[in-house]
């Protein structure tokens, strides 16, 4: 499978869509793109360890792994720097700022620095914000206050979380029970014969 092929199927979150076999080639694409890169290319440190402590609280380790245990910071990270467009990259750098703005508002630190309870009450409003922005076109909701391309940002936050999660061999397999099974079973085929073989004789 083609790199950039992968990289749609993922960022679209088209992948768990496929059948197994498809979907296991993808996951193996995934995992060596994630294993080529040691470093974040497009986030910094602090806006790394920013969308690392939001993916995990969207998806919390429990009796199953959590964001943080599958990569979901280097996957997002991933999909910014090798899918993702000048113009999403930007919208999404500035979402990703406009938390620590939120955050300092209300407590007057960054929002890795907060009480989890105050980024809690950042993530509810975001969230709230995300769901009365439904149905807008994305250039309209972009277009509008900064309440919207914060909203519109963190849309693209959980999209992003909910596909590195679920398309994670952990995700895939303990959280949705995915078992790759083969769609197709060859019959038993007689062993090629060798000279010199007595019982082939």
């Amino acid at each position: 499978m083609e790199r950039r092929e992968a990289l749609r199927l993922l960022a679209t979150g088209t992948a768990l869509q496929l059948a197994p076999r498809n979907l296991l080639a993808v996951l193996r694409e995934a995992r060596k793109l994630l294993d080529s890169q040691p470093a974040p290319r497009t986030l910094n440190a602090h806006q790394d360890a920013t969308v690392r402590t939001i993916a995990e609280l969207i998806l919390p380790r429990t009796q199953t792994p959590g964001a943080t245990d599958v990569g979901v910071s280097e996957f997002i990270d991933l999909m910014l720097t090798e899918w993702y467009d000048e113009r999403d990259r930007s919208r999404f750098l500035k979402g990703l700022a406009n938390v620590d703005i939120r955050t300092q508002a209300l407590s007057g630190k960054n929002f890795i620095e907060s009480l989890p309870g105050q980024q809690a009450e950042i993530l509810t409003a975001l969230g709230e914000e995300m769901i009365e922005n439904r149905g807008r076109k994305p250039d309209q909701s972009f277009a509008g206050n900064e309440s919207q391309s914060a909203a519109n940002f963190y849309a693209m936050l959980r999209q992003l979380t909910l596909n590195a999660y679920y398309t994670s061999e952990a995700g895939a397999t303990q959280e949705l029970h995915f078992e790759v099974i083969p769609d197709a079973h060859d019959e038993c085929a007689p062993l090629p014969t060798a000279k010199g073989n007595p019982e082939s004789e």
